[in-house]
């Protein structure tokens, strides 16, 4: 039976607005993380310090004269980073000039960071400036330490890993690394050669003369601090190793990739490197930090 005009019209008002739900690759993925740090069994301090952090973004109604049908459900979405850091100095110097930096980026990323989590070429560009600038504010802070502690000078090697949808950025600092595991392959993101495998931008360093090679070191003529920063897309499956130099220095990187192909979770296998590089006769302090990428299925 044809509807009369009144009926199709309060048919048309009613009902439900049609629209597309809104889920940006940031809002959908995650990285499940786990680390371990240990003293190395000559050293009186553990000189490493590590961090992981995520940051959201997110919506939600609290008050409206909309039904519920109108509105946009709960939104959020959620990006992560994570950092070690490998002080130099044995009579505690080292710990702190690592938990300096740790800390100082922490406390920096509240009050400066703009935290894109959709990334594009242009906002892909401004991260890169932005983690820049949070390494050379943390160099300037191991700087003001330093002169707390008369002859002694704060250093520390900093590796970052920071995620947002499918992008990660990872800047390194000194001797420690990062690492991309991915289909039993071990890839190193902290070395050039890892640019032309995976097919990652590189931004370069600024002009000029090189810094130093870590944080907060003073090397005579140096201009700011020399940020080694990489650029790379994420798959589901991949897996992320952060480091300090008490693992890669005695443990070949083949075996590490043999125990993160058993895909523990993150804590045990982290447990399980820290336990080789001991086995292997590491007397240095032994840091690592490892995450796993993944998706949720989108509705």
């Amino acid at each position: 039976m044809a509807k009369d005009a009144h009926t199709l019209r309060r048919a048309i008002v009613s009902a439900p607005l049609d629209f597309d739900l809104f889920d940006p690759l940031s809002s959908v993925t995650a990285l499940e993380i786990g680390a371990t740090s240990v003293r190395g069994k000559l050293r009186a301090y553990n000189t490493d310090h590590y961090l992981a952090v995520t940051f959201t973004r997110g919506l939600e109604t609290v008050v409206t004269s909309l039904a519920e049908a109108d509105r946009p459900p709960a939104f959020e979405e959620h990006g992560y980073a994570m950092f070690v850091a490998d002080g130099s100095g044995s009579r505690g110097e080292g710990a702190y000039a690592s938990r300096v930096a740790l800390s100082t980026l922490a406390h920096l990323a509240v009050q400066y960071g703009k935290w894109n989590l959709r990334v594009d070429m242009e906002t892909a560009a401004g991260i890169k400036q932005e983690v820049l600038r949070l390494y050379r504010l943390a160099d300037d802070a191991l700087r003001q330490a330093s002169r707390k502690l008369p002859g002694t000078s704060l250093t520390t090697s900093l590796t970052m890993a920071a995620l947002a949808g499918a992008d990660v950025f990872v800047a390194n600092v000194g001797h420690s690394k990062a690492f991309l595991f991915r289909e039993g392959d071990l890839i190193q993101l902290t070395t050039d050669n890892a640019t032309e495998r995976l097919g990652m931008s590189r931004p370069g360093t600024d002009p000029g003369p090189l810094g130093p090679e870590a944080l907060g070191e003073q090397t005579g003529d140096a201009v700011g601090v020399d940020v080694e920063i990489e650029h790379a897309k994420m798959m589901p499956g991949d897996r992320l190793l952060l480091c300090t130099n008490g693992l890669t220095d005695v443990v070949r990187e083949a075996e590490i990739a043999d125990a993160l192909a058993l895909r523990r979770r993150p804590d045990d296998d982290c447990q399980q490197l820290v336990d080789l590089a001991v086995l292997m006769g590491s007397t240095d302090d032994i840091t690592a930090m490892v995450a796993d990428y993944r998706t949720a299925s989108r509705a």
